[in-house]
């Protein structure tokens, strides 16, 4: 048994009825339907574009979110790992380093001073501890014609430069107190932003 008898025969609807149409007739519905075909394929594409541009846009923003977040951890972590090696810097590299660079800084401002000042004797006041350091400076370097005088309220690294009216002073104490209060406070300031992160 068929199911024919449940559809509707459209053979039978138009019997009596005899349809003409002509070419031209016949063009413009085709045309029409292709019109409609085409315009429905257009909205097609650019809904889809639109959908794709978004998507993009929205990918693109949460690839950046992360990338930011990733930054700032990796940064974090380097300067956790880095704390322990800047603050031996600190205490113990720096200060050697500053004490070995005394002479050659000390030397070089006496240069400058016996430029500006000519013939005038010059006096170099230091501590009892950076006397001998500075008094072989003082024989190896001919140029440098100065009076060495040690004095007790300075500590070490610490130098009056004295010539004429003119004196000068190198403290290498505060010097290196200015980089260790720099250092850790860029190291406290770094954890401060892992916490607040």
């Amino acid at each position: 048994m068929t199911i024919s008898h449940l559809l509707e025969d459209f053979d039978t609807a138009h019997e009596g009825a005899q349809m003409i149409i002509s070419d031209a007739s016949l063009e413009d519905e085709r045309l029409a339907a292709f019109e409609t075909g085409y315009q429905a394929g257009w909205d097609d594409a650019v809904k889809a574009q639109a959908e794709d541009a978004r998507r993009i846009t929205a990918d693109l923003a949460q690839n950046l979110q992360d990338l930011s977040f990733t930054y700032e951890e990796a940064r974090v972590a380097v300067m956790q790992a880095l704390r322990p090696l800047l603050l031996q810097m600190t205490t113990a590299v720096l200060p050697r380093l500053a004490q070995e660079s005394l002479g050659p800084r000390l030397a070089e401002m006496m240069h400058d001073l016996a430029r500006s000042h000519g013939d005038l004797r010059t006096e170099i006041a230091v501590s009892a501890a950076d006397a001998p350091r500075l008094a072989h400076l003082l024989d190896t370097d001919p140029a440098l014609e100065a009076d060495l005088i040690e004095d007790d309220t300075l500590g070490p690294g610490q130098v009056y430069l004295r010539i004429g009216e003119t004196e000068q002073e190198i403290d290498l104490g505060e010097v290196l107190a200015g980089n260790n209060a720099a250092i850790r406070g860029f190291l406290d300031q770094t954890q401060q932003g892992k916490a607040s992160a």
